[in-house]
């Protein structure tokens, strides 16, 4: 069945899909509707927290006790949340966690301009960017299997125009995740100096082995056209280039923005005459791409 769904509301129904048990948020656009529409799925227990760090440790708290477990804020309340964040970072997970984040480029209903994508990429933490309602569900719902697979926190990046945009999406069935079992663990969960020492070695390696991911996953794809001009861009800009450009240039589209993949950018550059780079806010991508010695025009 299709549905014609918000992007905030199709986030919702992908982590309903995945089987998520424990959400909490604080309100702020442009992320609130994503938990106001959590509210609606009875088999999921939902709060709103006295601001976004306890958001974050009820979210992460249920996690370890084995649940999949959500988490939802504007950028601005990233910055309240980011102490528990970057220590989930080195613990990992046991239940899958995802941290929903709105960004809000042009600043419509917030105090600053901010960009997410740095404290993914300072925290070490996966990040992935949909661009329309039905990439909000199918990217929640795959961060809580990833969150698992690759044992961290994911990040789902969206920004107002996603958020608060209409499309169509394919509506599924929801997944019966049992809760996982609860083992005591010390040396992963108790992050003082000693054991973090240690875990930062695991953080490291599984750095190596997202990029690796990142190089072939569902979530980047090449669309070849004309080859005398290439775009690579993300989220919402890929909207907004694929209608000032239609398919009169090539583009690489990056969901998967934290850790970017290395070797798919430069084969994608390799394949076109001239490159460019179309992101909001910060130069992320531009900035990596330089980095690994490709000419780009941001």
């Amino acid at each position: 069945m299709k549905k014609l769904m918000l992007g905030n509301a199709a986030a919702a129904q992908g982590a309903y899909e995945a089987g998520v048990r424990v959400v909490a948020s604080y309100p702020g656009t442009p992320s609130t509707e994503i938990t106001e529409n959590m509210v609606k799925y009875d088999d999921v227990y939902v709060e709103w927290s006295p601001n976004e760090k306890v958001a974050a440790e009820v979210a992460v708290g249920a996690s370890i006790g084995g649940a999949r477990a959500m988490s939802c804020m504007k950028h601005v309340g990233l910055n309240v949340m980011a102490d528990p964040v970057f220590t989930a970072a080195y613990t990992g997970v046991n239940g899958g966690l995802v941290l929903c984040v709105a960004d809000d480029p042009g600043m419509h209903s917030s105090q600053n301009e901010q960009d997410s994508r740095h404290y993914a990429k300072a925290s070490k933490t996966a990040m992935l960017e949909p661009s329309d309602s039905q990439e909000c569900k199918e990217f929640t719902r795959r961060a809580f299997e990833l969150s698992e697979q690759f044992d961290t926190p994911f990040f789902i990046r969206l920004s107002t125009r996603v958020s608060h945009s209409q499309s169509m999406v394919e509506i599924g069935e929801r997944e019966n995740i049992e809760l996982k079992p609860y083992e005591k663990n010390v040396p992963k969960y108790v992050m003082m100096p000693a054991m973090a020492v240690k875990r930062h070695v695991v953080v490291e390696e599984r750095t190596k082995k997202l990029t690796e991911f990142a190089e072939n996953c569902e979530f980047n794809r090449i669309e070849l056209n004309d080859t005398k001009i290439g775009v690579i861009t993300s989220g919402i800009s890929y909207m907004y280039a694929k209608e000032a450009l239609g398919n009169s240039v090539s583009y690489l589209k990056l969901g998967m923005v934290c850790p970017l993949p290395e070797k798919l950018i430069r084969d994608f550059a390799s394949k076109v005459d001239k490159l460019y780079v179309v992101e909001e806010l910060d130069p992320i991508i531009e900035t990596h791409c330089k980095a690994l010695g490709i000419n780009v025009t941001g």
